[in-house]
C-alpha cells in the first residue's frame, strides 16, 4: 500500500480526511433519504445538506443562502462565464476557464509577468485567487465589472475576503473532501439563468437531485479547515523550505514563483529534463508529484501558464509541480528533496 506521507500530488486532490468520510459513511447508507422529499427521511437529507451549507458559508465568510452546490469547480466555471457575452480572463486560468475564454472568443488579458492589462470594457472579470500550477497569489481586480474568482486552491488555505468578489468557484477534492462535489458562491445570491432545468433545487437555478453523501463531505471538510488552517498553513511553509533547501543544490534549476505564493503549491524546472519523465522516475522512487496541472497531464501541448509567464522552452519542458498537505512530514519532504535531486543525476546522465 502507498504511503500517503509520500504523495506530493495535493493540488491535484487530496486524500478525504478521515473525520470527513465519517460524516458521510451513513449518508451511503441508512440516511439515503433524497433532500428534495418531504418524509423524514427526505428531511434528515435536507437538514444534513443546509448545515453543510451553512459550514462553507463559514468557511467563505457569506452568507448560507449565497452557496449553490454544483460537481464542482469547473461546472461553477463554466456556468457563469457562459452566462456573460462580453468577459475577459486572464491568461493564468485553470483549464475550464481557459478554454470555455478560448471556446466562446471572449478576451485574454495581456501580461507583464503577473501583471495583468486594464481589464477595459467588460460585463465579467475572471481572475483566480491561486494559481494552480505555480501557487501565484492575485489580488481582486480593480474594475466595475462583475469579478469571479477561482477560489479552488485557495479556499481552506489561505483566508478569502468575498467582500469585492460576485462569483467564487471551488471543489472540495482539494481541501481533504471527496471529489466530484463543488459550490459556487453567489454575491447576494443574484440570479444567474438557471444552468440546467428540470427541479427546484439549489433554488430553481441548478435542478437535480442532490449529492447528499458528497454535499455532506464539502461541509465537514470545510468545517475541519476552519480548525486547522493556520496550523495547515505554518506546516506548508515548513515543508516548501525543507524542499527548497535541498532543491537550491541542484544545478540548472529555477522555481517559478510570485512575490506573493501560496506555499502549498512549488513550480519547479530543471534544464535539460523532461517534466514527465522526470515524474515517473520520482513515482519509481515512491513518491506522487506532477508534471503539470491535472487537468491537463494528459495533453502535450506546454502549459500555457508557463508559457504566457515567459519561461523558455527548454527550461518549460523541465517543469513539475510539487504540492503539500498536512499528510507531509518534514522528513518525507527531505526524502523527496533527495529523490528528486537523485533523479535529476541520474536522468541527465543517462541522456533520457
Amino acid at each position: 500500500m502507498s504511503n500517503p506521507e509520500n504523495y506530493f500530488d495535493n493540488a491535484a486532490a487530496t486524500p478525504v480526511d478521515t473525520t470527513v468520510l465519517e460524516e458521510m459513511l451513513p449518508y451511503f447508507g441508512v440516511e439515503f433519504g433524497n433532500a428534495s422529499s418531504i418524509h423524514s427521511w427526505g428531511q434528515r437529507a435536507k437538514a444534513a445538506t443546509d448545515l453543510a451549507r451553512e459550514r462553507v458559508a463559514a468557511l467563505l465568510g457569506c452568507a448560507p443562502e449565497e452557496i449553490f452546490f454544483t460537481s464542482g469547480a469547473t461546472e461553477s466555471n463554466n456556468w457563469v462565464l457562459q452566462s456573460f457575452t462580453e468577459v475577459a480572463v486572464s491568461p493564468f486560468e485553470h483549464s475550464s476557464v481557459w478554454e470555455t475564454a478560448k471556446a466562446l472568443d471572449y478576451r485574454i488579458l495581456e501580461n507583464d509577468g503577473y501583471e495583468l492589462e486594464d481589464h477595459g470594457e467588460s460585463d465579467l472579470v475572471s481572475v483566480m485567487l491561486v494559481n494552480n500550477e505555480t501557487g501565484a497569489k492575485f489580488d481582486t481586480p480593480k474594475t466595475t465589472a462583475k469579478i469571479h474568482r477561482d477560489i479552488t486552491q485557495a479556499l481552506g488555505k489561505v483566508p478569502i475576503d468575498v467582500a469585492r468578489i460576485d462569483f467564487a468557484s471551488m471543489s472540495a477534492h482539494k481541501l481533504y473532501g471527496p471529489k466530484g462535489v463543488g459550490a459556487l458562491y453567489i454575491h447576494g445570491a443574484e440570479q444567474l439563468e438557471p444552468l440546467h432545468y428540470g427541479g427546484e433545487q439549489e433554488s430553481g437555478l441548478r435542478a437535480g437531485t442532490l449529492n447528499v453523501p458528497g454535499i455532506v463531505g464539502f461541509g465537514a471538510a470545510c468545517a475541519l479547515a476552519g480548525q486547522t488552517m493556520a496550523d495547515d498553513h505554518i506546516h506548508a511553509e515548513s515543508l516548501r523550505e525543507t524542499v527548497l533547501s535541498t532543491l537550491a543544490k541542484v544545478p540548472d534549476s529555477q522555481v517559478n514563483q510570485h512575490q506573493a505564493n501560496s506555499p502549498y503549491i512549488l513550480s519547479v524546472s530543471f534544464l535539460g529534463i523532461e517534466g514527465e519523465t522526470l515524474a515517473v522516475e520520482v513515482d519509481s522512487m515512491g513518491f506522487a508529484i506532477s508534471s503539470g496541472a491535472a487537468c491537463s497531464s494528459r495533453s502535450s501541448e506546454p502549459s500555457h501558464v508557463l508559457t504566457a509567464l515567459g519561461i523558455e522552452p527548454e527550461w518549460l519542458r523541465g517543469t513539475v509541480r510539487l504540492s503539500f498537505s498536512r499528510n507531509n512530514t518534514l522528513e518525507t519532504a527531505e526524502n523527496l528533496a533527495r529523490a528528486l535531486t537523485d533523479a535529476v543525476r541520474n536522468i541527465r546522465a543517462s541522456g533520457k
